[in-house]
């Protein structure tokens, strides 16, 4: 198969796939879900089978109690956590009002001196259009999430489908991993293979050691938000934890979120209010320095921001599928990238010396035969033709 013919290969088969995600992305939801649970828990199920238990009762095993833990903290977390959201929710506008009082008190000798005596006006009509404007794409983006994902499939379907899937799958992990190896053309299956080893130390690196992260942050927020006595505490916390799946997102949020719940629940007590910011800055020292370094390693090779813009784009495109389809994509769509670049690195259209020195070459062939030697100096190849027989020294 010639190079063009293989590249419309793939890009037929790229545009069927986008086809089918588009088509079928209202009943995709459970079947990526228990896609990406099974991925999540495989090596679990490795450490298993290294201490004599079998595949299946360990799958068994290990989906019973994952189910388990997973109903035991909806059971705890989400009523607190729904009330302490229609509370938020309600006393938004009032919070919002307040922080704006506050800072036009505070700060309008230095917004007059440096605006004039009208500017305080405008400030209080830019930040009033800002919320405005901040709430309405807010609730958009959760339409989008919501209509995307649980209003077609229902939350139904996900909960009962999704662990039959991850069953199935689990299970036979090992056995689909052999039988996509066998269908990998045999002209490139080694290039294949290091690539499928890249992408899954990207998307296992970061899948895996940053749930754990966003779990341990979102109950440290939570429990020190609580202990603190911050009103929406809970929330907050758990907010901030699973917004940690995008690097410094989730801190950042947590941290104005819960800095303008303090202002106006604790002012003018500072020391409350220190306490509250202090939460977050230590949250983040340990995540910097322990968290990340320990559980998500060096080796992710997803930066902040294309991760941002994956979760951004599919997450309006697919709704809570495109949530959990955007960090693979994102993870394999970068290995190819830099695959690409090395391979850019190496060719002439990098380095046009490799272009001439490779037509030298070929003009030499079809003179004759010749001596390739390396000169001193420069380290540029000269070609030396053989003595002719007629020579006398030969």
């Amino acid at each position: 198969m010639s190079f063009q013919r293989q590249v419309g290969f793939w890009v037929t088969a790229l545009a069927v796939a986008i086809l089918a995600l588009i088509l079928l992305r209202g009943i995709l939801l459970p079947f990526v879900a228990g896609l990406a649970l099974a991925y999540l828990l495989d090596p679990l199920a490795h450490r298993f089978e290294r201490l004599g238990i079998g595949r299946l009762p360990a799958t068994i095993v290990i989906l019973c109690l994952f189910v388990l833990f997973f109903i035991l903290g909806l059971m705890l977390v989400v009523p607190i956590a729904a009330n302490q959201l229609a509370a938020f929710v309600a006393k938004l506008p009032a919070t919002v009002g307040r922080l704006q009082q506050l800072a036009v008190e505070h700060g309008a000798p230095i917004i007059e001196r440096f605006g004039g005596p009208d500017a305080i006006r405008d400030v209080e009509s830019s930040l009033g259009n800002i919320m405005s404007q901040a709430a309405s794409w807010f609730g958009t983006f959760l339409q989008s999430l919501w209509s995307g994902g649980q209003a077609v499939v229902g939350i139904f379907s996900l909960l009962v489908i999704t662990p039959v899937v991850a069953f199935y799958l689990l299970v036979d992990w090992e056995h689909m991993v052999k039988k996509v190896d066998s269908w990998l053309p045999r002209r490139h299956v080694v290039t294949i293979r290091q690539l499928a080893r890249e992408m899954d130390r990207a998307i296992a690196g970061f899948l895996r050691g940053q749930a754990l992260v966003c779990i341990i942050l979102g109950t440290f927020y939570a429990v020190g938000l609580s202990l603190v006595g911050l009103n929406f505490g809970v929330l907050i916390g758990l907010v901030s934890g699973i917004l940690t799946f995008i690097p410094y997102v989730g801190s950042l949020t947590g941290l104005v979120l819960s800095g303008g719940v303090a202002i106006v629940q604790f002012w003018p007590d500072w020391t409350m209010i220190a306490a509250t910011f202090a939460i977050f800055f230590f949250g983040q020292f340990v995540e910097g320095n322990i968290l990340s370094p320990k559980l998500v390693g060096d080796a992710v090779g997803v930066h902040p921001v294309w991760l941002m813009f994956a979760l951004l784009a599919f997450g309006s495109l697919f709704g809570f599928l495109g949530l959990l389809l955007a960090v693979p994509i994102a993870a394999a769509i970068g290995v190819l990238m830099r695959f690409a670049l090395r391979q850019y690195m190496d060719s002439p259209f990098y380095d046009s010396r490799r272009l001439v020195l490779s037509a030298e070459e070929t003009r030499e062939l079809q003179q004759g035969p010749v001596l390739s030697v390396t000169a001193p100096t420069d380290g540029r190849k000269k070609a030396i033709k053989p003595p002719k027989s007629s020579d006398p020294d030969v």
